[in-house]
């Protein structure tokens, strides 16, 4: 018996990992695939043409940032249920505007007219009926402490620079957006209730908790 069935989570699901940096999504991503059988889909970041842009002038080139982010993100989710679903997605298309966009709004660095009109885009594009949501949202939680932990012991050099300050704003953003996000189901997962580094078993817990949520969900459904 494979891992599916073991714990009744369907062939055509579409599981995607949602966290701020250095709560494990891609690790997550990998183990959960392996597991399951599951193609990934990772963020394609090296042919992004606004990224080197963006660093050098937020406030000329976030709204385009953010649009191509929307559209790659939406193309992505169109061919994941297009093939048939089987997916671990690493991040989701609803941070980009629960989180990062309404930072550079409320920042000053996305102007109101294009914050406005970037919003409506994804409006009609993402929230409605005939966009397909995933099966669950995995939401990689912990204390901000215990993040920066792991950002300074395993992040890039980048990552490892930037002041605590914008870490601390990310942490807080991340848990105003999960506490009100809806649009597909969510389970929320402690980094310190396992470890698939160190101890690889610990993955079993966690499908377990998978399965048994996509059940429940799917019988609310019926």
């Amino acid at each position: 018996m494979n891992a599916r069935e073991r714990y009744g989570i369907p062939n055509d699901a579409v599981i995607t990992i949602a966290g701020t940096v250095g709560v494990g999504k891609s690790t997550m991503t990998q183990k959960l695939a392996e597991h399951l059988q599951f193609r990934t889909s990772f963020e394609k970041v090296e042919a992004n043409p606004y990224l080197d842009k963006f660093y050098k002038d937020f406030e000329k080139w976030s709204f385009h940032l953010q649009v191509y982010f929307l559209a790659e993100r939406f193309k992505e989710q169109k061919r994941m249920f297009e093939y048939g679903g089987g997916f671990i997605q690493d991040r989701s298309i609803y941070e980009d505007t629960g989180i990062f966009a309404k930072m550079h709004y409320e920042k000053g660095t996305m102007s109101p007219v294009d914050y406005e009109t970037y919003t409506s885009l994804f409006e009609a594009m993402v929230m409605t009926p005939y966009f397909p949501h995933p099966s669950l949202l995995v939401y990689l939680e912990g204390s901000l402490d215990d993040i920066v932990t792991r950002i300074q012991a395993r992040g890039r050099p980048m990552e490892q620079e930037t002041p605590l300050a914008y870490w601390e704003e990310m942490h807080q953003r991340y848990e105003n957006w999960i506490d009100s996000f809806n649009a597909c189901p969510v389970l929320r997962l402690n980094i310190n209730d396992y470890d698939l580094v160190k101890n690889p078993d610990s993955i079993d817990p966690i499908l377990e908790k998978i399965g048994s949520f996509i059940q429940q969900t799917s019988l609310l459904k019926k």
